[in-house]
């Protein structure tokens, strides 16, 4: 407030100055009314005493210090200003004089410099001034070198002068008071944006996620405190450049990626770091520039290491008695029937019975193990280019011809052409047989199920929908657990042999099912390379 009124009490001086020089001056340059000075000479000496005056305040203003004596600073300026008028209007002729027009400056000024009040007790100070100068001159009791004015013209200029000065006065008041309510307006808005400016700020150096922002043509122009510990780089050093500059990971990004991971060089090592880029844009969402976040993943890394490792041997011991319980039921048939046997204490008949039981037993112990040693013993792929068609349509024939399609299970193919992808056949077509008698496990007689493909931008799916009971919620996460089954006979490795198979091959198995009864969807999902 103390500063807005100083800035403004030195313009009112400068423009006294300019006043008093143009207009003063240029009377005497012109000689415009000349005739009519009371005496030169006082004219000469009133306009060295205003630009004494000017030097005065000049002087004056360093020594006030409060708003309360600025006021009183202002209202002193403006009122000498209005007798100084008076004085110029006297010795140029009062009611002939052309420099009636300064009181209402006198008024603006007030309005301007103070407020509304100032502006009505500036302009009644300047009626009383100006109706007794008039007076005055009408009734020649002060001297006045000007032709004589009727009674009328007296009346008629006090009152029209009158009306000027509050209608002045009035406007000026009511555009002082918007004019300072805006300005408050202004300046509590400038605060809050201030403060908001500063909060941000302070939130953002606050961080402890690296931040950096750039302008339109890509150079960075804030990097907090975060990032420059981060990268063990000062805002100095990176200030101008681009983040391609910074982060070289970036360089293999034409557009601006959503989450991407990457490597930085740090004291000659290199560290793994996680980033965000988005756009940033102005209040009106146009763009000006693009906003970076990252974080150092050392330590996350080191801790997603650890829980893998914790997880791989959890889920070895749990396979590991997954396989000890399904090796144990075969085994204690084939105790059972060999100790009955070595006894000779049964008759032929059943001893055969006892034997296909053995036998049985070792096929099915086989059959474990074959399955294990196929999840567990990666397989080297024999990738060639392959019509994934012609291989679907020869697991459907299996299936057709397969003893668990003795309920009589439509199978629907919509395999039209030929739809080649590169992998290995023979594996992808163990995930195929696997889904394929899956789903017929699920259907009950009469039931369907459906296989096709669909194509989606760079990627194939391979669905098999059938019509069985589907699939509880509690399930789902489990169906590809190795050894887990829901079924009487079954090892629990086929979803999790095809699951493995489909991700050596850079894709993945999804599973749509909204609770038992309602059918269950698998989509093998294959990139196209």
């Amino acid at each position: 407030m103390r500063s807005e009124l100083t800035k403004n009490t030195i313009v009112l001086i400068v423009i006294r100055v300019i006043v008093v020089t143009l207009l003063l001056g240029s009377f005497y340059i012109f000689r415009i009314g000349y005739d009519r000075l009371y005496s030169p000479a006082v004219f000469s000496l009133f306009i060295i005493s205003l630009y004494l005056l000017t030097i005065s305040y000049a002087f004056l203003l360093r020594w006030i210090k409060d708003d309360f004596q600025f006021k009183v600073f202002v209202y002193t300026q403006i009122v000498i200003d209005v007798f100084a008028e008076t004085l110029l209007i006297y010795i140029t002729g009062g009611i002939g004089s052309i420099f009636s027009f300064m009181f209402p400056l006198s008024i603006l000024s007030a309005g301007i410099l103070l407020n509304r009040s100032a502006c009505y007790i500036v302009a009644t100070l300047s009626s009383i001034l100006y109706g007794i100068l008039l007076d005055l001159q009408y009734y020649r009791i002060i001297i006045s070198k000007v032709s004589l004015f009727s009674e009328k013209d007296f009346f008629y200029n006090i009152f029209a002068h009158f009306i000027a000065f509050y209608l002045v006065a009035f406007l000026s008041g009511h555009l002082s008071d918007k004019l300072h309510r805006a300005t408050q307006g202004l300046k509590e808005k400038d605060t809050v944006l201030s403060d908001l400016k500063a909060f941000s700020r302070y939130i953002i150096e606050s961080m402890p996620s690296g931040v950096f922002t750039t302008d339109l043509n890509r150079r960075i122009v804030t990097f907090n405190s975060s990032a420059q510990e981060i990268t063990k780089l000062t805002r100095e050093e990176v200030i101008g450049k681009t983040p391609e500059d910074i982060f070289t990971f970036l360089r293999d990004s034409k557009d601006i990626p959503d989450r991407m991971e990457g490597e930085i060089q740090r004291n000659d090592e290199f560290f793994p770091v996680g980033m965000r880029l988005s756009t940033l844009k102005d209040g009106s969402g146009n763009p000006i520039g693009v906003i970076g976040v990252f974080q150092d993943l050392t330590e996350l890394k080191a801790m997603e290491a650890e829980v893998k490792r914790k997880e791989k041997w959890a889920f070895i011991g749990e396979l590991s008695a997954s396989i000890a319980h399904e090796l144990r039921n075969p085994l204690a048939s084939l105790k059972g029937s060999i100790e009955m046997l070595s006894e000779k204490k049964v008759s032929e008949e059943y001893a055969d019975r006892l034997m296909k039981i053995a036998l049985s037993e070792m096929d099915r112990l086989n059959g474990i193990i074959t399955d294990f040693l196929l999840y567990a013993r990666p397989q080297a792929l024999n990738k060639k280019q392959f019509d994934i068609h012609l291989s679907l349509r020869d697991v459907i024939t299996l299936l057709q011809g397969s003893e668990t399609n003795s309920k009589n299970v439509t199978i629907s193919a919509k395999l039209d052409g030929s739809l080649f992808i590169t992998g290995d056949s023979k594996q992808m077509q163990q995930v195929f047989w696997n889904l394929g008698i899956n789903a017929l496990d699920a259907v009950s007689d009469g039931g369907k199920v459906d296989i096709y493909t669909v194509k989606k931008y760079n990627k194939i799916e391979i669905v098999f929908k059938d019509t069985g009971m589907g699939i509880s919620s509690g399930d789902v996460d489990k169906i590809f657990y190795p050894f887990y089954t829901t079924k009487e006979k079954g090892t629990g490795l086929g979803l999790s042999i095809a699951q493995k198979i489909t991700e050596e091959h850079g894709g993945k198995i999804e599973v749509e099912s909204r609770g038992a009864g309602t059918g269950t969807i698998f989509r093998v999902i294959l990139p196209v390379t």
